[in-house]
């Protein structure tokens, strides 16, 4: 039941510069495969980033032929209220289950906010927030 809960995410490692990115989306659209969620993180010549798609066995097929290093993770889309305080609650209920936050980023519009997690222990954090009321995003709500 669970594992209804775990999103793939694609990660790719890229030389940082100029047309990067805009190679990758281009490579995207010209798939049919549509992006929902995009964080990028720089360090000097390199970066990662990390993206939800709606279609991850092709995006890293069609990303890994352009050149990409392309990884899949596994993350958890939470749904938190977009007001002040929603982070705090999600956070709070992850550190009272011994859950480590690895990295996250989050979107928000239309009266809702989603935070993408990378935690440290994946199944458990699913039950804890579960078991906490709140709700998460399921594969199939990404298409």
């Amino acid at each position: 039941m669970s594992e209804r809960y775990i999103i793939e995410q694609i990660s790719m490692f890229c030389k940082n510069e100029p047309g990067r990115l805009a190679s990758m989306a281009r490579v995207l659209e010209e798939n049919g495969i549509n992006m929902l969620a995009l964080s990028i993180a720089e360090a000097n010549d390199f970066g990662v980033v990390r993206a939800l798609v709606d279609k991850s066995d092709r995006a890293k097929e069609v990303l890994t032929d352009m050149g990409f290093m392309v990884k899949v993770t596994e993350v958890i889309g939470v749904n938190m209220r977009d007001e002040p305080g929603g982070l705090t609650c999600i956070a709070t209920t992850l550190a009272d289950a011994d859950i480590n936050i690895d990295y996250a980023y989050a979107y928000s519009g239309k009266g809702a906010a989603v935070l993408i997690l990378r935690v440290s222990d994946t199944m458990v954090a699913v039950k804890a927030i579960l078991d906490a009321g709140h709700e998460l995003l399921s594969r199939d709500q990404l298409g």
